[in-house]
């Protein structure tokens, strides 16, 4: 193979995985939809979107995220990371507690805040995921796009929701949510430059990530789905928590 074709597979390689990066970041944008919706209709569903996140959030940590990282490998620290995962999300939330509350009050929400971070190393780990595959080949590249793809629908729509519950305007939410999904890019980069030198970091991101994502579904959504009690609202809250797992699982 001679060099100026080598030269013409690494552009086009290149070209394919910030492609599909950029392709799976737009899906950030599916809360666009909520714009045809009024305030009225939108505030009605918001509890239930928080249900979705947090079923999607459960269903991504049990069924992709550890699943892969055993694949990935069966030593026992993977279950030691989703510890440090989940206590190192804990300590953080205690930081914007001190940093936003005072003299014990606090009336200012932090899980949307923990949702972005949580997110923005999910879609650092999906563009790790994405550019290795088309690193290996083009058909393995599409496939895991597509894969990735189908599951990032449902809890970008659930972190749309997780963004507007505390305030934040259509605008913002739709914008912060596509400024975190970037940082696929960031782990795209790191492929492509150290790629041979830390073929292990999904290793450990994996687990370390879906201990993240235990802890802000059960520590901060699910609490926040306790505080309805009207037993119809509660009702379309766990066909919300459901469906989030379901989705999870069908696309599994």
């Amino acid at each position: 193979m001679g060099k100026k074709t080598i030269m013409v597979n690494g552009v086009l390689e290149l070209a394919y995985i910030f492609l599909a990066t950029f392709i799976v970041s737009l899906i950030s944008f599916v809360g666009v939809v909520s714009l045809a919706l009024n305030d009225k209709i939108l505030n009605k569903i918001l509890l239930i979107l928080i249900g979705l996140s947090a079923g999607a959030l459960m269903g991504g940590a049990f069924l992709h995220l550890l699943p892969e990282a055993v694949e990935k490998s069966d030593r026992l620290d993977i279950y030691f990371l989703v510890l440090v995962g989940f206590i190192l999300f804990f300590l953080v939330e205690k930081v914007l507690h001190w940093r936003h509350c005072h003299k014990g009050q606090c009336d200012v929400h932090t899980f949307h805040y923990m949702n972005l971070v949580g997110d923005s190393l999910h879609n650092f780990i999906d563009g790790l995921i994405m550019a290795a595959s088309f690193v290996v080949s083009l058909p393995l590249g599409i496939t895991t796009t597509i894969a990735i793809a189908a599951h990032e629908i449902p809890q970008e729509i659930g972190d749309f929701g997780v963004l507007i519950y505390p305030g934040y305007s259509k605008s913002k939410a739709l914008l912060s949510n596509f400024i975190i999904a970037l940082t696929a890019f960031l782990g795209a980069l790191i492929i492509l430059v150290w790629g041979s030198q830390i073929n292990g970091i999904s290793g450990w991101l994996l687990p370390f990530t879906a201990g993240g994502f235990i802890y802000i579904a059960g520590s901060d959504l699910i609490p926040e789905l306790h505080k309805e009690t009207q037993p119809k609202k509660s009702l379309m809250q766990l066909v919300g928590l459901i469906l989030g797992v379901a989705i999870m699982l069908v696309i599994k």
